[in-house]
């Protein structure tokens, strides 16, 4: 007989009492932790769920710092942050319908594919157009889409373009510096930013703000010792040279002979920091401080400078130049024309490559190493510019005679056309270098390390008026009203080793010269349209400059006017 499973007697059987009365202590025991659990959280230790819920609504945000202004001298503004809007999206609730991706598309400079991969993310947050103009950011909060937003950011803007861009350089993205000032001064002009509590929906819109955790510090603005009007001439009338000469780059740079000041410094070729789409690295580069070059003939009033320090010759020491040439070893320096017997301030007037080699080999190696060493060739100036870079200058104790000799006039040592300015501030001033400033400065005099004593520097002045004059080599850089010293230099540039035919033209002077206030450095790179002397080709961009810059400053005519003397260059390397 089969008994069913209701009918078994098994289950007849009673159930022991004490398994009823475990199992409702258990539920009751159970059901008062919860209780106490409960009232625990909500009642007297409430920061965990506050916590949890906080978590789910409540944010931290950054308030970004406005970035400090670059001002020149005068207060002009060079670079200010304006207010723009970056879009960004939720991809989970931004589901656009085709319409409205097809209006979004346009607003964003984008076509619907690029947007809808954008959309198409995994991530929580994605930003589809950084930094877009605020009438251009109204237009898109007007068409009110689901799951897009936007945020304040600020854009750099340069009013002056490319006339100031080697200087001021610019910033990236993130609103940090890249490039020039904008990287050199970067935590100056950065500030801090500041942070705040909001309550925030699951749109991520801000409903409620909580509290202010701490206010953003402000970057500090800063003033140049640019002067924006001589910025625009020194610009200027390089581009010219450079278009006229159909050379490969140039630079210039402008000094205040006084204080040590940076007035103007430009460069070609160069770019628009304001729009930055077709940036090539030429364009970046900023030469006055990246480029090194052979100076030339600009190195030669240094080694007549030593001469007269070291009392070994005078302003009127004849010197034998003839028959033009001077063997050393199995090397021959020539001079384009010979002049017979010279004095030392004729070596420097006409440019003697044999003249001033005799009196480089009358020195000891390193008296003369010592002396580049002083005038700051060899390293860097380390004002703060990307890519600054010091120049070649060999240990003395590798020199043979033919190199000494060489250098004496430029060749076999490098140097960047800032060294090259700062180190005639020692013939401008009486024989101290100052230190150089990229900022303006509260006093309009500085003192500097003395390199030279005040006769030396006062008789190679002389030599460097002669230069410019009937007979000498750059009497293009003569200016009507002012007395001007200064000197030429023409080099070959070195290409895989050896020197090729191609030239750096150079002119570094100052005026007026019975009291100093401006020094011009202008280097053309590769000039090509059959003039290539730096008296011919640098030479009238120097006298241009040098003529608006002591105008613009105000400063005081020293000579008379008269119809300038102009004569013909002997067709030489100087």
């Amino acid at each position: 007989m089969r008994l069913k499973f209701a009918h078994s007697p098994l289950l007849s059987q009673p159930l022991p009492a004490w398994r009823a009365r475990l199992l409702q202590g258990l539920l009751l025991a159970a059901f008062v932790a919860l209780v106490g659990r409960s009232l625990f959280l909500q009642g007297i230790n409430n920061d965990f769920l506050q916590k949890k819920g906080e978590s789910r609504y409540e944010r931290v945000i950054e308030i970004s710092a406005t970035r400090g202004r670059i001002l020149d001298r005068h207060g002009d503004v060079l670079a200010v942050s304006t207010p723009v809007k970056s879009v960004w999206a939720i991809p989970e609730d931004a589901r656009l319908s085709p319409a409205q991706a097809r209006a979004l598309a346009p607003l964003l400079d984008m076509d619907v594919r690029e947007l809808n991969h954008k959309l198409a993310s995994e991530k929580d947050f994605v930003f589809l157009k950084r930094q877009i103009p605020p009438e251009q950011a109204d237009r898109i909060a007007a068409l009110e889409l689901p799951g897009i937003h936007q945020q304040r950011e600020y854009r750099r803007y340069y009013p002056a373009g490319d006339v100031t861009a080697h200087v001021i350089g610019f910033t990236g993205i993130e609103d940090a510096g890249q490039e020039g000032v904008e990287l050199a001064l970067n935590q100056q002009l950065s500030g801090k930013p500041g942070s705040r509590r909001v309550i925030k929906d699951r749109r991520g819109q801000i409903v409620e703000d909580v509290e202010s955790i701490s206010a953003p510090i402000e970057g500090r603005d800063v003033n140049l010792a640019l002067d924006a009007k001589i910025q625009y001439l020194a610009y200027s009338h390089l581009k010219q040279s450079i278009t006229e000469n159909k050379a490969k780059a140039g630079g210039i740079v402008v000094l205040d002979a006084r204080s040590g000041e940076i007035l103007a410094l430009a460069n070609l070729p160069t770019y628009n920091p304001n729009n930055r789409v077709k940036l090539a690295g030429a364009q970046l580069r900023n030469r006055v401080f990246t480029d090194t070059f052979e100076p030339g003939s600009t190195m030669k009033p240094f080694t007549a400078a030593l001469a007269l320090e070291k009392g070994k010759f005078r302003f009127d020491t004849p010197i034998q130049t003839a028959p033009g040439k001077l063997t050393i070893g199995s090397a021959t320096i020539s001079d384009a024309h010979v002049h017979g017997v010279l004095t030392v301030a004729e070596v420097i007037q006409k440019s003697s490559n044999v003249g001033i080699s005799k009196i480089a080999l009358t020195f000891p190696p390193q008296e003369m190493w010592t002396m580049f060493d002083s005038m700051g060739f060899g390293h860097p100036l380390n004002l703060g510019f990307p890519g600054e870079v010091g120049g070649r200058l060999r240990p003395a104790k590798n020199w043979r005679p033919i190199e000494q000799a060489t250098m004496s006039y430029g060749h076999g040592i490098s140097v960047t056309l800032i060294q090259l300015a700062r180190a005639y501030m020692a013939f401008a001033r009486d024989g101290d270098l100052a230190p150089l400033s990229l900022t303006r400065l509260e006093t309009s005099a500085t003192t500097g390390q003395s390199v030279f004593s005040a006769q030396t520097a006062r008789e190679v002045r002389a030599m460097l008026e002669l230069a410019v004059q009937a007979g000498g080599t750059a009497p293009k850089a003569q200016i009507p009203g002012y007395r001007v010293a200064g000197k030429t230099g023409t080099a070959h540039k070195i290409e895989g080793g050896a020197y090729a035919d191609k030239y750096v033209s150079s002119f570094v002077g100052f005026a007026p010269v019975s009291d100093p206030r401006l020094i011009v450095a202008v280097m053309i790179d590769e000039p090509s349209a059959g003039k290539h002397f730096g008296g011919d080709v640098a030479a009238p961009v120097f006298a241009q400059v040098m003529a608006g810059g002591l105008r613009t400053l105000g400063v005081a005519a020293d000579a008379p006017l008269k119809p300038l003397q102009m004569a013909a260059v002997p067709k030489e390397i100087r």
